[in-house]
């Protein structure tokens, strides 16, 4: 019989390797850009939302809006959208989503100008 064991299966060996537990990566939150959202003023009932400083923003493509196809809806923690990432400034985060890399938000400002509320986010890559 050769020298070759049976793998204990409490082994932490055998356990890494086992599809029971699967070791996470390094996660970090990359800044990768400031920006306001979009189309605030479109969106019934916006001053009625408990929106504060901080708060994470979920990112969703929208391949078929008719006015842009790189568009990203902006919604809350609760799935209420609150606007878009601007036109002016989504074609490289919609090719990383489509890409399948994790884009998200966070509320760094609001102001109310008028009837606008003003929402300034940071948009961030969870990498």
């Amino acid at each position: 019989m050769s020298g070759i064991k049976k793998s204990d299966p409490t082994s932490i060996i055998s356990m890494i390797h086992s599809s029971e537990i699967t070791p996470k990566p390094f996660e970090q939150e990359i800044l990768l850009f400031e920006t306001i959202i979009a189309g605030t003023s479109h969106i019934e009932g916006i001053h009625d939302l408990d929106l504060q400083i901080g708060d994470h923003l979920s990112f969703f493509r929208e391949p078929d809006n008719e006015y842009d196809n790189q568009a990203i809806v902006i919604k809350t923690n609760h799935q209420e959208k609150i606007g878009y990432v601007p036109k002016s400034d989504n074609l490289v985060f919609s090719r990383l989503m489509d890409a399948g890399k994790h884009l998200f938000g966070k509320i760094k400002a609001k102001d109310l100008k008028g009837q606008w509320l003003v929402i300034k986010i940071e948009v961030y890559l969870l990498d």
